[in-house]
């Protein structure tokens, strides 16, 4: 077994998400669901193996969008192709602009601040992408997507970082076809990117481009 696959990893219980409140989608109401979520009685470190095709449980994840706004002319969001070296098989060749992964049982021995998630968050930042500029990060909501067989088993928790240069790079050599684009045209391309980066686009920016014309 690879060392991904056996790797412990952050969930909490699917029966917890529906006791707070069933969406399908995003939400941006990150106060009713993200306390309750991170309560110490529903945080558990399972296998990875035996947590991918088990809907009863939701892994967390952190999805961190980063968003460049040029002194004129549109937002841009950092968007990139997931190569076939990522640990996620199911989301191989598809586009993305959410940069994170999962949290793991050696991230909880990691953090001096007993706050795991946010180490896990922090390494896989590091692990995948070179931030070269000064950046403003806010949590802005979550993502459930129960039909698709990744979405089953998986909670986004989404993050908007604003960065003052678009001086983002990948380290991963699985990120290819890495760069900013503008929003309009990665809504237009929408179907091309898995289905977390659809919600969020949809969510997030789509009126926002309406609105400008």
């Amino acid at each position: 077994m690879s060392t991904v696959q056996s790797e412990l990893v952050m969930v909490v219980p699917t029966r917890c998400l529906h006791r707070l409140g069933y969406f399908q989608g995003f939400t941006d109401n990150t106060a009713r669901y993200l306390p309750e979520l991170f309560r110490s009685e529903h945080i558990s470190y399972r296998p990875r193996s035996a947590m991918e095709h088990n809907p009863d449980f939701k892994q967390l994840i952190p999805y961190v969008i980063f968003r460049h706004r040029p002194s004129a002319g549109p937002p841009h969001l950092f968007q990139y192709t997931r190569g076939t070296g990522q640990g996620e098989g199911r989301l191989h060749r598809k586009r993305s602009v959410g940069v994170g992964g999962h949290i793991a049982s050696t991230d909880a021995e990691a953090s001096l601040s007993g706050d795991p998630y946010t180490e896990g968050m922090r390494r896989e930042l590091g692990e995948e992408v070179i931030t070269d500029t000064p950046c403003r990060e806010q949590c802005v909501g979550l993502i459930n997507d129960d039909q698709t067989d990744v979405g089953r088993v998986h909670l986004g928790i989404v993050h908007l970082v604003d960065v003052q240069r678009p001086e983002v790079r990948p380290r991963e050599a699985d990120i290819v076809d890495a760069g900013f684009r503008p929003v309009r045209q990665l809504l237009d391309e929408a179907t091309q990117f898995e289905s977390w980066s659809q919600i969020c686009l949809s969510a997030l920016f789509a009126d926002r481009v309406r609105t400008d014309g």
